[in-house]
C-alpha cells in the first residue's frame, strides 16, 4: 500500500489568518517594526480572577481527568449564563465542553453529518466553516451577501440555498470577518425556513458580547419555546474573557447530539483542560465589568478605524455592529501598481503591504470575499492609527500605470 496522506487531509487548507499571523510574528522576530491587524485576538490581559481561579485549582489537585464533556461545576455556570444572558433554560446534560469554540464547532460536525449532507454558510465567512464541513464529509454550500445589505444573506440568497440535503445553516451573529448583526426579524425568517425544512442552525455566539451603538444580542434558541431544540448553540471565553490560550469552548443543544459529541470527544480528546475548566466557571459567574470595559475600547477603537479608512482615496468600508473586524474595500485601487507590481487581487494586496509597509491584513479571498481584506481592530488605538497612516501612504504610493 502506498504511503502519504489521506484524500480528506490532503484537500484541507490551512487557516489563512494563523498563516498571516504567524509571518507577522516572524517579522517581528527578526527585527522589523510589523503592525499586525490580522488575528482575532484580544490584547487586554485576562482578568485577574480568573487568574486566581485557575492557581486555586492548581493548590486544589484539579489536575485529573474531568468528565468527557466538562465538570458539571462549569457546566452548571454555563447553564446559569446562559439563563442570565439569554434567557435560556438548558441543563447540564444538553451542555458539552471542548478546547475552545473551534474545536466544539469541529465536533459537532463530525457528530451531526453524513457523507454529501450540505451545510449553508454565509458569505463572507470565517476560514474554517467550509473546511470543517468538509473535514466531516459535508459539501459546505454558500449564501452570498453585500455591503448593501450589512453583509447578512437576503431571505432570497438563503431560501436559494436550501436543498433536500441541507443539515444545517451555519449562523454567525456578530459575525466574523464582517462584524455584521442579524435583526430579529432575519433570525425569525431563519428559523421559520429551518423548521419548515427539518435542519439545524449552528449559531455561533462567540463574539455575542461586542456589539456597539446601544445593540443587544439576541439568540436565535431564545425566539421560540421551540428553537433551542433545533439550534446548536456554540460559545466560549475566548474572546469574552481574553482567555484565547486557555482553550475553553461549549455547545449547548438537544441531549442526543450532545451526547453523541461526548462519545466522539471521548475516542479523540477526553476532555477540556481541568484547571482551565475551573478558571472559566469562574469567568463565566464572576465580575462582568472587565467584558463591559473590552467592549467599550473596541467601540472606541472601531469608529477610529473607520474614520481613517473612510479618509483615504480608493478605500472604504461600512461600520461593523459587532465583533471587533473591519472589511476594507479595496476594490478603488485594484487594477493599480506599486513598485512596478501591479495589484490586481487581495492576495497581491496583503502580500505588497506587508512586504512594503509590514503592515498585516487578512486578503478577502480566504473569507470568500475577494476586493476586500480584513482588519482587526484588538489592538491598541495608537497601533490602529500607525497601522492605517502606513495604509495610506501605501495607496497614495500606488500609480496607474507600471513605471
Amino acid at each position: 500500500m502506498a504511503t502519504g496522506v489521506s484524500k480528506r487531509a490532503g484537500q484541507i487548507a490551512p487557516s489563512m489568518t494563523l498563516k498571516i499571523d504567524a509571518k507577522a510574528k516572524e517579522m517581528k522576530q527578526n527585527g522589523l517594526d510589523v503592525i499586525g491587524f490580522g488575528a482575532g485576538e484580544p490584547d487586554f490581559d485576562t482578568p485577574a480572577s480568573i487568574c486566581d481561579a485557575a492557581r486555586e485549582a492548581l493548590l486544589k489537585g484539579m489536575t485529573r481527568y474531568t468528565p468527557v464533556s466538562g465538570t458539571l461545576h462549569l457546566r452548571e455556570a454555563i447553564c446559569k449564563k446562559l439563563s442570565r444572558d439569554n434567557g435560556l433554560d438548558y441543563k447540564p446534560g444538553e451542555i458539552i465542553v471542548s478546547n475552545g469554540a473551534k474545536h466544539s464547532l469541529s465536533i459537532l460536525f463530525q457528530c451531526i453529518l453524513n457523507d454529501g449532507d450540505e451545510v449553508i454558510i454565509p458569505t463572507p465567512c470565517w476560514v474554517s466553516y467550509p473546511e470543517m464541513v468538509r473535514m466531516a464529509g459535508g459539501v459546505p454550500v454558500y449564501a452570498a451577501s453585500g455591503e448593501a445589505d450589512n453583509f447578512v444573506p437576503t431571505a432570497a440568497s438563503i431560501q436559494s440555498a436550501v436543498t433536500a440535503r441541507t443539515k444545517a445553516f451555519m449562523l454567525t451573529s456578530p459575525s466574523n470577518p464582517c462584524g455584521s448583526v442579524w435583526t430579529r426579524d432575519q433570525l425569525a425568517f431563519l428559523l421559520e425556513l429551518a423548521e419548515k425544512n427539518d435542519f439545524y442552525i449552528v449559531s455561533d455566539e462567540i463574539y455575542e458580547n461586542f456589539l456597539y451603538d446601544g445593540l443587544k444580542h439576541q439568540s436565535i434558541a431564545s425566539l421560540t419555546p421551540g428553537a433551542k431544540h433545533r439550534t446548536l448553540l456554540v460559545n466560549g471565553v475566548s474572546k469574552s474573557y481574553a482567555m484565547t490560550g486557555w482553550r475553553i469552548g461549549y455547545v449547548a443543544g438537544p441531549a442526543d447530539v450532545i451526547k453523541a459529541m461526548d462519545n466522539y470527544q471521548s475516542q479523540s480528546a477526553s476532555n477540556a483542560n481541568s484547571i482551565a475548566q475551573y478558571a472559566a466557571a469562574e469567568a463565566l459567574l464572576g465580575c462582568q465589568d472587565s467584558v463591559e470595559g473590552m467592549r467599550d475600547a473596541f467601540e472606541k477603537r472601531r469608529n477610529t478605524m473607520v474614520q481613517m479608512i473612510l479618509e483615504i482615496p480608493g478605500l472604504s468600508c461600512q461600520k461593523p455592529d459587532g465583533a471587533f473586524y473591519v472589511m476594507l474595500n479595496i476594490k478603488g485601487i485594484l487594477g493599480r501598481y506599486y513598485g512596478g507590481k501591479k495589484i490586481d487581487t487581495s492576495m497581491a494586496f496583503a502580500d505588497a503591504l506587508l512586504e512594503n509597509k509590514h503592515v498585516a491584513v487578512v486578503p478577502g479571498i480566504a473569507f470568500e470575499a475577494e476586493g476586500y481584506c480584513r482588519l482587526s481592530y484588538a489592538i491598541s488605538e495608537r497601533t490602529i492609527q500607525e497601522g492605517l497612516t502606513r495604509i495610506a501612504a501605501f495607496v497614495s504610493a500606488m500609480t496607474q500605470k507600471a513605471e
